[in-house]
């Protein structure tokens, strides 16, 4: 069975065609099959998402809300009210957090329900979603990773637990768990969401973005963590765009997969076959990484140090 898309449940959650309540036991139930395999959520509400499903399906302005009753997750390294933010690390508290993140409130404002937190690695720093807390592994295939950090948040939309979970990307922490699960992430400008990750958001490198599986999901979502609507609105455009696709590496030390240059390939094609201009160009990456790695690095240690001072 098909399960419904984000705008397809909101929908239905504001007409009175489906209760909140329904949709959060469903993600529930979903999670209680699927996860104990997968190992995508580091916490899950169950409780407190239902009590809060209950409160949107009595809310007066239910028919006005976004994200009525869409059950979400949240990667755990960012506040939600009342749970305990990990970030993938024993050094952290186990104390709940006093207060919600400013997404996160945006989100539970819109009539989202938060049913769980889910994995990263510790302190979001590797490519693969493994901690002490245990291994987030890839839906398609047991034996590989959904990647990181968000891996938590990629793995739960590709088994299709939530349709869309909340992610954030310093330096590819979005773009490649999506990448992995086949699903569709985002990371977006700087200034366009709250940041406020960790001690200092990597520098400002780390942007909150969102993991769905469609392209309508995942702008829905956006238009209501970066409180703008017109986000949502997706229309055609009235013109052919000019596209540029870029196929290089970041270092000489790594090298393009081949079936990911056949799907760059394919996706170009489509986009020229729908009348767009498409060239191929290249991204002038420096070619000493000791600068960006020193960049990452510093954002870890800042976030390691904070810790101390909780």
């Amino acid at each position: 069975m098909t399960l419904p898309t984000a705008v397809e449940l909101a929908t239905a959650v504001r007409s009175g065609k489906l209760t909140a309540v329904d949709a959060t036991s469903a993600a529930l139930n979903r999670i209680e099959r699927h996860d104990t395999h997968i190992g995508a959520f580091q916490l899950v509400r169950a409780q407190r998402a239902l009590a809060e499903a209950a409160k949107v399906d009595s809310r007066a302005d239910r028919s006005s809300l976004p994200l009525a009753g869409v059950p979400i997750a949240i990667k755990d390294n960012i506040p939600v009210a009342g749970e305990p933010l990990r970030d993938g690390s024993a050094a952290t508290s186990e104390a709940a957090q006093p207060s919600d993140h400013e997404v996160v409130a945006r989100l539970r404002a819109a009539g989202a329900i938060v049913i769980g937190l889910t994995r990263v690695p510790e302190l979001c720093v590797f490519g693969t979603t493994d901690s002490l807390f245990g291994i987030t592994r890839n839906p398609w295939n047991l034996e590989r990773t959904p990647g990181g950090s968000s891996g938590g948040s990629a793995a739960a939309v590709a088994a299709g637990i939530v349709p869309l979970a909340h992610g954030n990307d310093g330096m590819g922490s979005i773009r490649g768990p999506a990448g992995n699960c086949g699903i569709f992430g985002l990371k977006p400008g700087g200034s366009v969401v709250p940041q406020n990750i960790g001690f200092d958001s990597w520098g400002g490198m780390s942007q909150n973005g969102p993991l769905a599986t469609t392209v309508a999901d995942a702008a829905l979502f956006l238009s209501v963590m970066a409180d703008q609507p017109d986000i949502a609105n997706l229309v055609e455009p009235s013109r052919p765009l000019r596209i540029a696709i870029a196929a290089g590496e970041p270092s000489p030390l790594v090298k393009l997969d081949p079936e990911w240059r056949r799907g760059l390939d394919e996706t170009a094609d489509a986009l020229r076959a729908a009348g767009h201009n498409v060239t191929e160009t290249r991204v002038p990456y420096d070619p000493n990484p000791l600068p960006l790695l020193a960049r990452w690095f510093a954002g870890t240690a800042a976030d390691a140090a904070s810790m101390r001072h909780c």
